[in-house]
């Protein structure tokens, strides 16, 4: 009997262990990331007379501009007024269950010189001629668009609030688990838009591999904020990821 009730104890143990384990290198965080991308206007495969803007991939737009892409990265539906991050995820989590579908949906402000525009920004769409059909289910769930617009090549500064789904791979660094070649870093305090730019901008200069796309962003953990750095590279090595995050704390501290 006290063999049996010790080995209980010791299994007991054992598995607080691994759910401590999966817990460890496991998350879904709620945060933000702000982005400065170059944005066009979509003119067709939308509802007619609607604001819709396209978001490219951040890695290839870091190289170069490209017109013919099958996939789309990021779409924005423009909204006449701001919508709630809580209608957003219950509105989207409808339209995937009715329609058998996997996008996702988020909350988004996007910033053009002195202008903000509302929107809400969903990726997982398969190709552009199905963008007006998401739109129309969006529609139909009482989203009101904003009215057409025309710009190419547009400099933009967008913020995106959303869930991360990722795996901690070292300590303050994690692998996105919903894109295979996105990365965060924690870095140790909160840093303005400029100044993460000047940052940005000597680090570049001052290390040996600088083809990757970096925004910034924050973690809601533990009631608090963590400050991080969202990293874009395909088959980045942990310890590229680490001299970055290197780079930027001794700036900071």
């Amino acid at each position: 009997m006290l063999f049996f009730l010790l080995f209980i104890k010791k299994m007991d143990k054992f598995s607080t262990l691994i759910i401590n384990s999966i817990t460890m290198e496991t998350k879904e965080l709620i945060g933000k990331i702000i982005i400065q991308e170059n944005i066009d206007t979509i003119h067709e495969n939308k509802i007619p007379k609607t604001f819709v803007i396209n978001v490219p991939d951040p890695y290839k737009s870091y190289y170069s501009r490209f017109t013919d892409i099958n996939k789309p990265t990021s779409i924005i539906f423009v909204t006449k007024t701001p919508n709630s991050f809580e209608n957003i995820l219950r509105v989207t989590k409808k339209i995937n269950e009715t329609y058998n579908l996997e996008l996702s949906g988020a909350k988004c402000e996007v910033a053009i010189g002195s202008r903000k525009l509302n929107g809400i920004r969903v990726k997982g769409i398969n190709r552009y001629p199905e963008i007006e059909k998401i739109q129309q289910y969006y529609k139909d769930e009482g989203f009101d668009f904003a009215k057409s617009e025309k710009f190419k090549d547009t400099d933009s500064l967008i913020r995106i609030n959303r869930f991360f789904n990722v795996e901690e791979i070292d300590m303050g660094i994690y692998h996105s688990l919903d894109e295979s070649n996105v990365h965060y870093v924690e870095i140790p305090r909160y840093i303005s838009w400029e100044e993460f730019r000047n940052m940005t901008f000597e680090i570049k200069n001052n290390i040996t591999d600088s083809n990757y796309d970096i925004a910034k962003g924050i973690f809601y953990v533990n009631g608090g904020i963590t400050e991080m750095l969202r990293i874009v590279k395909p088959k980045i090595s942990i310890d590229l990821l680490k001299t970055i995050q290197k780079k930027y704390i001794e700036k900071l501290l």
